[in-house]
């Protein structure tokens, strides 16, 4: 192997088993994690020792699925822009069938326009099957917008990529509108398992969780999220399996939930953009074909069901880590306390902390 193609050795672990439920998958998995951050692993477990004591273990709910590109063009003024916009409404049949003859696996489910002075921006959304989509989407996007070139009078190229998509940046449209995988895993943690595992109450988690995740952000001017560190677990889940790591700034940018249900913890992660495949670029690679195999997300299913399984799988390992995390911080000294000593060679499982 030459240098120029050399594969940076990132460590890798697989923590838990953690029990998922819901309405993908059914399954007590392992799971793999890729990262220089040591504390991860054992924070991860620690939450996924939990989803264990609880009936249903992590239920996770499959939402909404589609992956976005959105095209730019200039019109000749706003009122032409405002007349192009309602033609391509009028015409999203046409437009599948454009779509139908570029991709196998591409399937046009919506579009959405925004006009700007005389500028157009068109958000074309796609179904891909087990890909993430990247891909397949621009591939789609480019035949319809030559399509559009052609038969929309009064528009001209403006890019490929609006930025109205959008892609591995913090914006609020995709919260709204949805890009990847978008969804909600729920957990309820009976009062023992709180006090046991994660030494701390449902209380004072809801209480950390609406101070720091929910008015914390708000006061920093976070965008559409409210959480600690999803992007910690995502980084290392998508090192795992081979997915486009910069899709975390997106990904990262959740909602968590935590209630005190009589002594009981209620804890509930929302993700509405995971963007994560089974199949395309960087799935070929030995160990992320292994890692796949393992998770059982490379079996003979439906289209689209891998992908699936390994978004709830991704969405399931984030809620451990943020419930491991949260609990360590209700608690003075701990989360130093773990980063020290698993930082510095020790081994132990029982610190959860990361931070």
């Amino acid at each position: 192997m030459t240098e120029s193609h050399a594969i940076a050795g990132v460590p890798m672990k697989w923590v838990g088993p953690l029990r998922i439920s819901g309405n993908v998958a059914d399954v007590e998995t392992q799971v793999p994690l890729a990262t220089y951050e040591t504390p991860l692993w054992p924070s991860v477990g620690r939450g996924a020792k939990v989803s264990l004591l609880a009936e249903r273990g992590i239920v996770a709910t499959l939402v909404d699925e589609r992956m976005t590109r959105s095209v730019l063009v200039e019109a000749t003024d706003a009122q032409t822009a405002y007349t192009a916009a309602r033609t391509i409404d009028a015409r999203l049949g046409e437009l599948q069938e454009v779509v139908r003859g570029c991709s196998r696996f591409a399937e046009l489910i919506g579009v959405r326009h925004e006009i700007n002075a005389n500028l157009l921006f068109v958000r074309f959304e796609f179904t891909t099957g087990d890909a993430s989509g990247h891909n397949m989407a621009t591939l789609a996007s480019d035949a319809l917008l030559q399509h559009l070139l052609r038969t929309v009078p009064g528009i001209s190229y403006g890019s490929i990529s609006g930025n109205y998509c959008t892609d591995k940046k913090a914006t609020a449209i995709n919260g709204i509108l949805g890009r990847g995988k978008n969804v909600v895993t729920e957990l309820l943690v009976p009062r023992d398992a709180v006090e046991r595992v994660l030494h701390t109450t449902a209380a004072r988690i809801a209480q950390l969780n609406l101070r720091k995740n929910m008015l914390g952000t708000l006061l920093a001017g976070g965008i559409r999220s409210a959480n600690a560190h999803f992007a910690n677990m995502l980084l290392g889940f998508y090192l795992a399996t081979g997915q486009d790591a910069a899709n975390i700034v997106e990904g990262s940018q959740g909602v968590v939930m935590a209630e005190d249900r009589d002594g009981d913890l209620y804890f509930a992660c929302t993700l509405p953009n995971l963007i994560v495949g089974t199949v395309g670029n960087g799935k070929g690679l030995p160990f992320v074909e292994t890692n796949l195999a393992r998770l059982g997300c490379t079996a003979d299913r439906a289209t689209g069901d891998n992908a699936r399984r390994l978004a709830v799988i991704a969405a399931a390992t984030v809620l451990c880590g943020e419930l491991s995390l949260l609990s360590a911080q209700t608690n003075p000294g701990e989360l130093m306390r773990a980063h020290v000593h698993l930082e510095r060679g020790g081994t132990t499982e029982k610190a959860g902390a990361q931070a």
